[in-house]
């Protein structure tokens, strides 16, 4: 597997972990509005919500390294998921600046270094220790060994070697650990000492990584506690103001300014491409541009619609991105603050207002309309004076056959699953939120054209071998239909699109 589809295989582990934020930003929300100026001092039920939906941000890390390790592993164990904790636990407690001043073997006389070690607990270091724990779960999960230790065989075994593994890597880390923060806080200095235009900055590369589903790594230096900035940390702690963590009009920089974006943005490029396309595909174009800009509205889950024009028009994506660091550049200018706990949609917008931290994000909304004219015009002007192939402007190809994606689930992955080269030519089968993640022996066997006219909204080959296909919420369902056809089954009479 090379290094591109590893690191999409990683990230699709993350959405595992990631998917509790919405349960923390639901409690903590409500227990902001229900008492919104003593965060659970003035309320013990508001009190009892903040401190549940607390518990899940603090352990963020625990959280990652315990589901990477889980959705990394062939066979989705607990096993695997314990010895991401194992991981973890053994590498922040060797780690730990009492630890490594007992050991011995770093000075941590300089305040940077312990500053380092003092923030060994981190998202970073979670996802290590998932990967290494999922690793060695691969290997060795069904190894043998002599009769006298035969309780110790298989899955048993490994937490055992992911131990020793985490004190291989805390005597590593020792030494490389204060380089490596020492590296992010300088990005993270730069990027702060930067103001408005920092904002807007993170906001741009943020979009240019969304093709590759790396953007995580970039959200984790600035949303979480990693480079001293935890700008979501931060913003859902409670009694931040009170105790400095927080400042009102600071804290939500790098979250504020996707709102208009995801609310209000996005939806206005689907309008102008609704508008440019086709007349004869209209109405098939309406149905995905409605289903995605009302999923990026709400929720702010945005990929099913900017894989739908990100490969057709990558100038339109460039723009996007331009659009978003404009946004996050000037609601910071503005010092227009809000947060979320999952993306910048309309749920997190109503939970994160009654946050104290919360600074006229009212106005975000008024942002929002104009970011709706800006996109709406940019992306039909675009569209037009470029001739660009955005949904339903794709040149037409003969084709007389009406065959189609079925309605039905089941169906549906068989459709899927022959057009890929069936269970002979797949190596693995995942999926995350909209992309089902596929490793197949040879990637060169597979039909853009149709994979689309089954639904799918976007095909991404990273290498010869990992394929993503763009499917939206259905992903992990058909994924999950997908493994459940025998790897015998018999697909020569599954029509498919020519």
């Amino acid at each position: 597997m090379n290094i591109l589809g590893y690191f999409q295989k990683v990230g699709k582990a993350l959405m595992v972990p990631v998917a509790t934020l919405p349960a923390a930003a639901i409690l903590m929300g409500i227990g902001y509005w229900i008492d919104p100026t003593g965060w659970g001092g003035n309320s013990a039920l508001a009190a009892f919500l903040i401190k549940a939906g607390a518990a899940i941000i603090d352990n963020m890390s625990i959280l990652f390294a315990i589901g990477v390790a889980y959705g990394m592993s062939k066979d989705k164990d607990g096993a695997a998921a314990l010895a991401g904790f194992v991981c973890f636990t053994v590498i922040t407690t060797l780690l730990s600046p009492g630890a490594v001043e007992q050991i011995g073997l770093v000075m941590v006389d300089d305040p940077e270094t312990k500053l380092a070690f003092a923030k060994v607990n981190n998202q970073f270091i979670g996802i290590l220790s998932g990967i290494v724990a999922a690793e060695l779960y691969n290997r060795y999960y069904q190894v043998e060994l002599p009769t006298a230790l035969a309780f110790f065989s298989g899955k048993r075994l490994v937490p055992i070697l992911t131990s020793f593994a985490g004190i291989v890597l805390s005597f590593v880390l020792m030494y490389l650990w204060p380089m490596i923060f020492s590296g992010l806080i300088h990005f993270g200095e730069s990027i702060v000492g930067l103001g408005e235009v920092g904002s807007g900055l993170y906001g741009f590369f943020n979009r240019l990584l969304i093709p590759v589903g790396l953007h995580h790594a970039l959200n984790s230096v600035f949303w979480f506690d990693m480079a001293g900035i935890n700008d979501l940390g931060n913003w859902w702690t409670p009694n931040a103001i009170e105790t400095g963590v927080g400042v009102v009009g600071e804290t939500g920089r790098y979250m504020a300014g996707f709102f208009p974006v995801m609310m209000f943005g996005l939806p206005g490029a689907a309008l102008a491409m609704y508008h440019t396309a086709k007349p004869e595909n209209k109405a098939k174009v309406a149905s995905i541009m409605i289903a995605a800009g009302f999923a990026s509205f709400f929720t702010g889950v945005t990929e099913p619609l900017e894989f739908s024009f990100m490969f057709l028009a990558p100038m339109l994506f460039v723009l996007h991105a331009a659009l978003t660091g404009f946004s996050l550049f000037f609601a910071d200018m503005m010092n227009w603050t809000a947060g979320f706990g999952f993306s910048a949609g309309l749920v997190d917008m109503v939970l994160s207002a009654q946050n104290p931290l919360a600074n006229k994000w009212y106005m975000l909304i008024v942002q929002g309309f104009v970011f709706f004219g800006l996109y709406y015009v940019i992306f039909r002007t675009a569209i037009v004076k470029f001739g660009l192939k955005t949904p339903g402007r794709e040149d037409e190809e003969a084709s007389t056959n009406e065959v189609a994606g079925s309605s039905n689930s089941a169906e549906l992955a068989k459709q899927y699953l022959k057009a890929i080269g069936g269970h002979n030519n797949v190596t693995n089968i995942d999926a995350c939120i909209t992309r089902l993640r596929l490793t197949l022996k040879d990637s060169s066997v597979i039909s853009e054209k149709v994979l689309k006219d089954l639904g799918a909204m976007g095909v991404v080959k990273l290498g010869t071998n990992n394929v993503q296909i763009i499917l939206g919420p259905l992903a992990e369902i058909i994924a999950g239909e997908m493994k459940k056809i025998p790897q015998d089954a018999d697909l020569t009479g599954v029509e498919l699109p020519a």
